[in-house]
């Protein structure tokens, strides 16, 4: 009977060990960045959520993503780590945003092994990149090519710098940049894999539509509004401005660590009851405290306005991707300029 019951005890163990097993294995499923190299399929290493969203839509089940910054992680507050550079190492495809947003990039490329043979592809190639002057932090645009010398320039920076030389790096946030960026992608795969090259371009066809959508929506539901004037957490709302004639004041600068003068924060006061503005943007993945302050001097309230430069863990839990907060971010544009 003793023997029986060790049985029994042993046995149960066995059965929370595979319950746990299984768990684990279910919660790595929904972490974007907790994968390995998979042989067999196009491995393709992303440096942040967008890029990761773009080639899934487009490789499907031929591509095994890896994306470097996990869910609830600002990219800016980032730094590569050792296993991040073998997973790159050992891929076919090393996608990055260029124009500047990873600081991190050339010592990252130094640090690939010497064997490797992956693809560096930016996305933002062929998009007319913003020059952000001026306290106003509006832009004028000089086209990818003419900025293309001054890539590398941009990438790069001693200790991990996240000033963008300049440059407003944050294309992805308008959908007509998107529509661009997810051309690159799939030259890239269909580079990397030319024997999917049909899958590769009817998935990209759905993908298109459902851009092209997107980019419809925005057109016919701001075109008409009177206010066109928001204030920002941090300068990532450029092209987003640009292309559908709005225009961002921001409390940061193009990097969200970027600390505001007090002139600044006077200036944007004065601004907000001038012009009537009735929402201070936020976004998620920063602290909104100055949001907060300046929506409490004002008199007004604070609305999420994500730059999609990442998933919070629950929209990763719910099931978000891009196109569900662009129309989120659409929505909350609307409610604060009507």
């Amino acid at each position: 009977m003793k023997a029986a019951w060790i049985g029994k005890q042993r046995g149960m163990r066995i059965v929370l060990m595979m319950i746990l097993s299984m768990a684990l294995l279910a919660a790595g499923c929904g972490n974007t960045n907790n994968k390995g190299i998979v042989e067999g399929k196009v491995n393709v290493v992303t440096s942040f959520y967008p890029l990761y969203f773009l080639v899934n839509e487009i490789g499907g089940d031929t591509v095994n993503t890896i994306n470097l910054i996990p869910a609830g992680v600002e990219p800016h507050d980032w730094t590569p780590k050792s296993q991040d550079i073998q997973n790159a190492s050992q891929a076919q495809l090393l996608i990055v945003q260029g124009a500047g947003f990873e600081g991190w990039l050339d010592d990252f490329k130094k640090g690939l092994d010497a064997q490797s043979t992956v693809q560096i592809t930016e996305a933002s190639k062929g998009i007319a990149l913003i020059t952000a002057t001026g306290d106003e932090h509006e832009g004028e645009a000089h086209q990818h090519e003419e900025a293309e010398a001054g890539h590398e320039n941009h990438e790069g920076h001693e200790g991990h710098d996240h000033d963008h030389g300049g440059i407003d790096p944050h294309t992805w946030v308008s959908p007509k940049s998107a529509l661009i960026m997810a051309q690159n992608v799939k030259d890239a795969l269909i580079q990397a894999n030319v024997s999917h090259k049909a899958e590769y371009d009817q998935r990209y066809e759905t993908l298109h539509k459902k851009l092209v959508a997107l980019d419809q929506e925005y057109v016919d539901s701001l075109q008409s509004l009177k206010k066109r004037e928001m204030v920002v957490s941090h300068q990532a709302f450029g092209y987003l401005c640009r292309d559908y004639n709005l225009a961002q004041h921001a409390i940061m600068g193009v990097s969200p660590d970027a600390e505001p003068r007090a002139q600044d924060l006077v200036k944007l006061s004065k601004l907000v009851k001038e012009e009537g503005i009735k929402y201070i943007f936020f976004e998620e993945l920063v602290s909104d405290q100055l949001a907060k302050t300046l929506a409490d001097e004002t008199g007004v309230e604070t609305l999420v306005l994500s730059p999609l430069e990442g998933l919070t863990q629950e929209q990763e839990k719910a099931g978000d991707n891009y196109i569900t907060l662009m129309e989120r971010n659409l929505q909350n544009l609307l409610q604060a300029l009507q």
